[in-house]
Parts: structure tokens; C-alpha cells; sequence
């Protein structure tokens, strides 16, 4: 099993390789495509990683990592899957690439935060002039008051 490679991204500009130690790799019968081959070859992956363990991770990327990923992890431990093709050479291609997307994409810093700004006075009476024309829409629908 080869080291998973990382590309470059918002947190980490100059990519990460998480040793392939750190890296959990089982196989499985897939459910997926293959016909008659499905029930004999293990054609599933199943690719973790133990969060808390990596060795190329700062403190900081370990925790962001974490708090970003808490909803698909179990205790630390992020677990890919990967069954569409009928090849375990795809499949395992296919959790690699999951996995690293999952990691970048986690260990990107929270986007700035928006800063408040008045509405223009263009927008403001472009919104009033829509209310009143749909209020005078309304109007005409009604049935005459009988005065």
C-alpha cells in the first residue's frame, strides 16, 4: 500500500503525504457491478485513517480536522468506502481520491465572515414599488364593496 498524497489547498499550501502506516485498507465482496464475479472477488475497499494517530498533522490541522469530520467519524477513525467498479484497482483509486478530498476539504480554515452592508436606496424602492404592485394586483381581485 502506497502513502496517500494530498494536493495543495486553503490549509495546507503545500500538500500533505499521510504515511502509508497511518492507513487502513480492507476489502470486501462488493454489492455493486460484476455480475457473477461479485460473489467471488473482493472487489470492495474500505480505506481508514485514525485521525488522532497521523503523524503529518499539526496539532491545530489535527483538531480542525476533527471538529470539521465529527459527523463521519467513529472515535477518530474516518472510514472511506468505495464499491462502484467492478476492479479493486479502481475502487481503491476511488477511496484514495475520497479520502484525500475529505481531508483537504476538512482541514480548510472557515471562510471570512461576511461583513454587513446597507441595502441601497435603489434596492429599497425597487422592493416597496414590487410590494405595491402586487397589493394593487390583489386589490383588483376582490369582490366591489357595496357602499
Amino acid at each position: 500500500m502506497d502513502a496517500l498524497t494530498i494536493a495543495p489547498g486553503p490549509g495546507i499550501p503545500s500538500g500533505l503525504t499521510i504515511p502509508a502506516a497511518d492507513l487502513t485498507e480492507q476489502f470486501a465482496r462488493s454489492s455493486g457491478p460484476g455480475g457473477q464475479g461479485v460473489n467471488t472477488t473482493d472487489s470492495k475497499v474500505q480505506l481508514s485513517v485514525d485521525l488522532a494517530r497521523v503523524s503529518v498533522f499539526s496539532e491545530s490541522q489535527r483538531q480542525r480536522a476533527i471538529q470539521n469530520l465529527e459527523h463521519r467519524l467513529s472515535g477518530t477513525v474516518l472510514m472511506v468506502e468505495a464499491s462502484e467498479q467492478r476492479a479493486q484497482f479502481r475502487n481503491r483509486t476511488l477511496a484514495r481520491q475520497r479520502l484525500a478530498n475529505l481531508i483537504r476539504e476538512a482541514l480548510a480554515p472557515p471562510p471570512p465572515a461576511r461583513r454587513a452592508t446597507r441595502r441601497t436606496r435603489g434596492s429599497v424602492r425597487r422592493r416597496l414599488a414590487t410590494k405595491q404592485r402586487r397589493s394593487e394586483i390583489k386589490a383588483t381581485r376582490r369582490r366591489p364593496r357595496g357602499d
